[in-house]
């Protein structure tokens, strides 16, 4: 059902709900075919032809009618982007995992349901929510340079508020730097997921305390970087250090990535949070995460998931009724990512968010695993156990009533023997005195 849904809300931007005003015309399908079906005949001629390719890897076609129409959607949401995308030049192609199988092979298509782009000699997969929209917006940053040069005040100061996402900046002599090609190259791998800076400016470089060839390595949410040491840094040294250092402590769930996100589980698990950062109760709520996340960063095996569900309307009614949570008020929780188990934090006043020390409190026990989704199976079972138990507590209690119904029974038997036992002598005496 949620595999459903996901593919529901492309389709709300395939045709436009009214007539728009000139400058404001939202795109529709206009019935044109320009996705091809990508075979071992022509995928090499739609490599060359275009400046990027995007794959659609999918499994075979289903007989299922309800599967065959959720392929329809996929395939009008990769129409209607190829047909935005046509003046960027980029090309669009479906790949059966059954019948094109030598040519994924080829290609290094591994995943099913996954999109891959092609550009120059990369390959980079695209694991988000495929909606029109947000194919289109990671196809643009693809087309972006791998590195954005930050050259004043104005350009440092949008900088700093980019706070939910991984960021890296450079300071380097000129853009003929061997260090900054290395940066650059470095910066290709993770594009557009993770964003490289670079500055060549002196008093940029001041203000963000860099020196020569060094490079600061930004986590989300936290307010001081972290300085990669060694300097200056090979492509190899930063794609270590940036792999290495690449979950953060604290990350919002975002639709251009968050199948990665959800499948980058530790053990198994998610420590997720919601929070409307539009609310009130949300933002302050979001204020404690930031804290206890600042004051956690240290340990590896924290990782906590932000979810705003503002970003994801259609999900809202199957995580409340998933995780049993009321979603118009802040949560926190552990989620099994295997059957979707969870437990979620107790707020004793609900009028009242737990302070920094409670919620670093709760977090110790789930990372200790003095609070975990088993324990919630355990609860289940135990109140299985006592219906089990009072079934078996109204059995002895039938089969008491029963005993006492049968001694009740017995008595009055007994009685009725004696009185007739009393009948038989009063006679014997009647029959001596007429004797």
């Amino acid at each position: 059902m949620l595999s459903l849904w996901l593919f529901l809300l492309p389709c709300l931007s395939l045709v436009p709900p009214v007539p728009a005003e000139k400058g404001l015309e939202f795109p529709h399908y206009d019935g044109k075919d320009r996705v091809l079906d990508i075979n071992d005949k022509n995928y090499k001629k739609a490599l060359k032809k275009h400046s990027m390719l995007c794959l659609f890897y999918h499994e075979p076609i289903p007989e299922s009618k309800e599967l065959q129409k959720q392929h329809q959607m996929t395939e009008l949401v990769l129409e209607l982007a190829a047909q935005v995308m046509e003046e960027k030049d980029i090309g669009f192609g479906m790949v059966d995992s059954h019948k094109d199988a030598k040519v994924a092979k080829k290609l290094g298509l591994e995943e099913e349901g996954s999109v891959y782009v092609f550009k120059a000699d990369r390959v980079i997969e695209f694991d988000g929510l495929l909606s029109a929209n947000t194919l289109v917006e990671f196809l643009l940053d693809v087309l972006e340079e791998p590195v954005e040069v930050v050259g004043n005040a104005a350009e440092l100061r949008a900088f700093d508020r980019m706070e939910e996402d991984i960021r890296l900046i450079g300071y380097f002599k000129s853009e003929d730097s061997e260090h900054y090609e290395a940066f650059k190259e470095a910066a290709e791998q993770f594009q557009p997921y993770i964003k490289f800076f670079a500055t060549f400016e002196k008093s940029v470089a001041k203000e963000l305390t860099l020196k020569m060839n060094e490079v600061d390595f930004y986590e989300p949410f936290m307010e001081e970087p972290v300085t990669i040491p060694g300097k200056p840094h090979s492509e190899e040294e930063l794609v270590e250090f940036i792999t290495e250092h690449r979950r953060p402590t604290l990350r919002k769930l975002r639709a251009e990535d968050m199948f990665e996100t959800w499948e980058d589980d530790i053990e198994g698990i998610h420590i997720v949070a919601f929070a409307e950062e539009e609310d009130p109760d949300g933002f302050e709520f979001l204020e404690i995460l930031k804290e206890v996340a600042r004051d956690n960063t240290h340990l590896p095996e924290l990782s906590i998931v932000w979810i705003d569900p503002d970003d994801f309307p259609l999900l809202i009614p199957y995580w409340e009724k998933t995780f049993k949570v009321d979603l118009f008020r802040p949560q926190i929780g552990v989620v099994n990512v295997t059957d979707a188990d969870s437990v979620w934090m107790e707020m004793e006043d609900e009028e009242d968010l737990p302070t920094a020390q409670e919620l670093e409190d709760w977090i110790e026990d789930v990372l200790s695993g003095k609070v975990n989704t088993e324990d919630d199976d355990d609860e289940d079972d135990d109140d299985d156990d006592d219906d089990d138990d009072d079934e078996d507590d109204d059995d002895d209690e039938e089969e008491n009533d029963d005993n006492e119904d049968d001694e009740e029974d017995n008595g009055e038997e007994d009685d009725d023997n004696n009185d007739d036992d009393d009948d038989d002598d009063d006679d014997d005496d009647d029959d001596d005195d007429e004797e």
